[in-house]
């Protein structure tokens, strides 16, 4: 049996809706706004010998937070036209790049007053309603020129949106930096070639530079050209690198250097070093989609690792920050392309506490959910009227292996091991996913 279709990972068959939800504690009167949370969800039957976590149907799950109260959760399936049509229902406006009929299913945010749904390698970003209904396709007011990026990063000194993109198959000979000004429509546009099409999944950005990981897991094309559902796999043959982009350069400006074999998903926040460096925190996996060809999970375990990226020598430095397996990292979104003092992580995909890592010294701060039960993505939400990093409210949905409903757990920035000062019970599972945000009324406002 696919172990990407059973436990944790097993999609739910429904959407719900409830409202007034239990609470076990109190919730900060201060959150006001949605916690949003997507990932794969495939709808009737996938078959187990073909099904590739990562190509599931696209479900958003919410909470809406106001006065101290969790007013709704919500899940609902991400509408491209094969669903829509599944479900009886007419598609979705607006049109995808390429045509594709795929519904999002990585990641979920809110920008320039809208939310998206969004997941890499060419598919347009689904724009959805407060309420999270499907409205459609958006490419930015029409000025992205292709596909897009389940992971943009947010420069909090210009207000921009910054992404690393590829599109497959369209472009197999390229990458494009692009960059969304706070006004949801594109406002820079950068090729940058590359070989073998690698799968970036995600990107860095700094005040300086945006990091371009160009890692072994690249596309096969045996798989593609045999009709493989998912034509990405790991290239030993294909040498590791970081480019260092100028922000405000070309692909002639982009300094490559070289990176360690491995593969990383998430990197956690990138700065400018004194020294001329580039210093950024990553979880990191030895191999990936090697042996396990299904999910990112049977091959190794992911670790977290400090990179210093050197443009004078070209070369990638790699040091262990902490122990353990760490994966999904986020930090505080104030010190976004910032020296940062702590990175948050869950232990592993789907393997139990929630940690706080201070990249300083490596010393850990867990959060134990209780036997059987795992922190999935953690998110900061910095409290009002303060500045320091790390004085923020972690927001962490909580699942149960015996496949018992879900929380969404509260837990106080400055004591992460503390009892939760909120646990908000869900009316159901909320299946092993990958990426949300905290979206505050403030920047996506009701109706």
């Amino acid at each position: 049996m696919n172990p990407y279709l059973q436990g944790s990972m097993a999609p739910v068959a429904e959407e719900v809706t409830a409202f007034d939800l239990p609470v076990t504690g109190t919730v900060p009167a201060e959150l006001e706004g949605r916690w949003l949370r997507n990932g794969p969800n495939p709808r009737g039957v996938a078959d187990p010998a073909t099904h590739h976590w990562f190509l599931g149907d696209g479900m958003v799950h919410g909470v809406r937070l106001r006065g101290g109260k969790a007013e709704w959760y919500r899940n609902r399936w991400v509408r491209g036209a094969r669903i829509a049509a599944d479900l009886g229902e007419d598609p979705p406006s607006g049109r995808s790049n390429g045509d594709r009929d795929f519904g999002p299913n990585t990641a979920v945010g809110g920008f320039a007053g809208k939310t998206w749904a969004m997941v890499e390698a060419g598919t347009t970003p689904m724009t959805l309603t407060y309420e999270l209904d499907t409205i459609g396709y958006d490419g930015f007011d029409g000025t992205l020129p292709g596909g897009f990026t389940a992971h943009p990063r947010y420069d909090p000194a210009t207000g921009e949106l910054h992404a690393v993109c590829y599109s497959y198959p369209d472009r197999l000979d390229r990458v494009q930096h692009v960059v969304v000004g706070n006004g949801g429509r594109v406002v820079k546009t950068t090729d940058v070639p590359v070989d073998g099409m690698p799968m970036i999944h995600d990107m860095s950005l700094t005040a300086r530079y945006a990091l371009v990981y160009d890692l072994p897991v690249c596309l096969d094309i045996e798989e593609a050209m045999g009709g493989g559902l998912f034509p990405f796999a790991w290239n030993p043959d294909h040498r590791a690198r970081v480019g260092l982009l100028p922000r405000d350069g070309t692909a002639d400006d982009v300094i490559w250097c070289e990176a360690p074999q491995c593969y990383v998903f998430h990197p956690a926040n990138a700065y400018d070093a004194d020294d001329g460096t580039v210093v950024v925190d990553l979880c990191r996996y030895d191999r990936m989609f090697d042996r396990d060809r299904n999910g990112p999970v049977g091959d190794s375990a992911p670790t977290f690792a400090r990179w210093v990226v050197d443009p004078a020598t070209a070369t990638v430095s790699e040091t262990q920050i902490a122990d353990g397996h760490h994966e999904f990292p986020t930090h505080d979104p104030r010190v976004g392309t910032r020296r940062h003092r702590y990175a948050y992580t869950a232990d592993g995909p789907g393997l139990g506490p929630t940690q706080q890592v201070d990249v300083e010294t490596g010393d850990i701060v867990i959060h134990d959910h209780g036997e059987g039960r795992f922190g999935a993505e953690p998110l900061l939400v910095p409290k009002e009227e303060s500045t320091d990093e790390g004085v923020g409210w972690v927001l962490v949905c909580v699942n149960d292996r015996a496949g018992g409903p879900a929380e969404l757990v509260v837990l106080d920035g400055e004591d992460l091991a503390a009892e939760p000062v909120a646990r908000i019970h869900l009316p159901q599972r909320v299946p092993d996913g990958f990426h949300g945000n905290w979206v505050p009324d403030a920047s996506v406002p009701p109706g």
